[in-house]
């Protein structure tokens, strides 16, 4: 019987215990994804490099091995201020904490170098279940022009099995994310200052949208006792592409060769329950050059986040 790659159902959820089966449900953690893939094993095969007198390959032994998955998710709200987006489980699967704060309402990710949590993530592929434990991972926000906004998860965790399954998916807590249009995004602004879920100050700059990585190193790290899947460092980087003048083009290029920092920021959607702000207190502009769109001048900027006291250089905040 044909299979088809549209019948995938991908669930995930936060383990209690490190490695120990979450059993996510379709019902309840069920993930809206789209350009999913799988590594159903990722195993380091072992040479068996005998000499019997002849040429020809020798079999080879299924050494210690991972499964590894990718898929992207629709950056957007829970369509209520102050809960937390259907995206919450997969962000604090990458090294990231979630905070319900008030005044105003919201809800924040941010980074942690300790307490770390991992997912169990059920990877249905029309009729054949993928299990996938102790999972931890990285992401790539991009919010372009003219796109919608997406977060792009890989991730790596124990093979937990594979068997003959299947599940439906409920996807009534994934809401649509808006636009990446004039009308619904306050532009790259630099400069500024948050606080309380909101932006103060800072200087907007007209761009084509930015691209974001979390940069986590993550390691799946095989033992004789044990295996595991860890999350050892973090560099947040990204790029963005500028319309400026000349004027402001030269006082970049002074502030890229002075090792300048400062804040970087992103508005996405200008509604509660669907308003998103991308923040990094400290950024340090890097690699400048040229771009056009449409005949016309930009300049491109790689950007590097810095800590500022640590576990502060990225902020996800849902309004």
């Amino acid at each position: 019987m044909t299979r088809y790659i549209r019948n995938t159902v991908v669930t995930a959820k936060v383990e209690a215990t490190p490695g120990t089966d979450a059993l996510p449900t379709g019902l309840a953690d069920a993930v809206l994804v789209s350009d999913m893939s799988i590594t159903p094993l990722d195993a380091a095969n072992i040479d068996r490099n005998n000499i019997k007198g002849y040429f020809g390959a020798n079999e080879q032994l299924v050494g210690p091995a991972s499964v590894k998955t990718s898929y992207t998710v629709e950056l957007a709200g829970s369509g209520t201020a102050g809960t937390a987006p259907a995206l919450g489980d997969l962000l604090l699967g990458c090294a990231m904490a979630e905070g319900v704060l008030a005044d105003p309402v919201r809800v924040e990710y941010t980074p942690v170098s300790t307490g770390l949590k991992t997912l169990t993530n059920y990877y249905y592929d029309d009729g054949v279940l993928h299990k996938l434990l102790g999972v931890m991972g990285d992401f790539t926000l991009t919010a372009k022009v003219g796109e919608r906004p997406v977060l792009k998860f890989d991730y790596t965790g124990l093979d937990g099995g594979i068997s003959e399954a299947m599940t439906a998916g409920t996807y009534t807590e994934w809401k649509a994310p808006v636009a990446m249009t004039k009308a619904n995004v306050t532009d790259i602004t630099l400069g500024a200052t948050y606080a309380l879920g909101a932006l103060t100050g800072g200087a907007p700059y007209n761009s084509t949208g930015l691209e974001l990585k979390s940069g986590n190193a993550v390691n799946f790290t095989p033992m004789l006792s044990k295996e595991d899947v860890d999350i050892t460092n973090r560099e947040v980087t990204g790029s963005f592409e500028l319309e400026l003048t000349a004027a402001q083009e030269v006082a970049f290029m002074a502030q890229v060769k002075a090792n300048t920092k400062q804040s970087l920021a992103l508005t996405i959607g200008k509604v509660a329950g669907n308003t998103v702000i991308i923040f990094m207190p400290a950024a340090q502009l890097t690699n400048p050059k040229k771009a056009e769109l449409n005949g016309k001048r930009l300049i491109g900027y790689d950007f590097r986040a810095i800590p500022v006291a640590g576990n502060d250089e990225l902020r996800l905040v849902f309004l």
